[in-house]
């Protein structure tokens, strides 16, 4: 049996037992994690989504987290500017090894869903932010009474222009 999934922008056909490397999932190793978007199912009788397959699922064990190799890329003007410039960049990545594929089930199985790492500060950032305004509800909202001004100065009369004999 093996099934079609999505994580990360990108899908991965598995079986049990595969290893894989998707992009960074909020997940410590040695926890088991389970992945809800499955595009196919396939086996004896394959099953089709539309777009998802309802209720199957693949559970997954987390063996590490670790790096990709380095993507380097280089812009260089030409002729008259002379500039240069050279950047690296190293992803971030989950392995995995597949224990498990689910054809139906998924909601009862009690494993924790795999989420991505943007996913997952979001979601602690939604959780905690209501806790933050209501420490700063609990102060009193008195506004103080506004401070009156001096009045204005008058600016002294000017006199008349001196006249002229003509």
């Amino acid at each position: 049996m093996f099934a079609v999934l999505k994580t990360g922008g990108k899908q991965y056909k598995v079986q049990a037992g595969d290893v894989l490397r998707v992009e960074l999932i909020a997940a410590e190793a040695g926890d088991k994690v389970q992945f809800n978007e499955i595009l196919m199912v396939g086996g004896d009788s394959p099953v089709l989504g539309t777009p998802t397959v309802k209720g199957a699922a693949v559970q997954a064990e987390v063996i590490d987290e670790i790096k990709a190799d380095k993507v380097i890329t280089f812009w260089k003007r030409r002729r008259k500017h002379s500039s240069q410039r050279t950047r690296g960049h190293r992803q971030k990545l989950t392995l995995l090894r597949v224990t498990d594929i689910l054809a139906s089930g998924a909601e009862k199985s009690g494993v924790k869903e795999a989420i991505g790492t943007a996913a997952a500060r979001v979601a602690a950032h939604d959780t905690a932010a209501p806790a933050g305004k209501a420490e700063s509800k609990a102060a009193p909202a008195t506004k103080p009474a506004p401070a009156t001004k001096p009045a204005p100065k008058t600016a002294p009369a000017r006199k008349a222009a001196a006249k002229t004999k003509e």
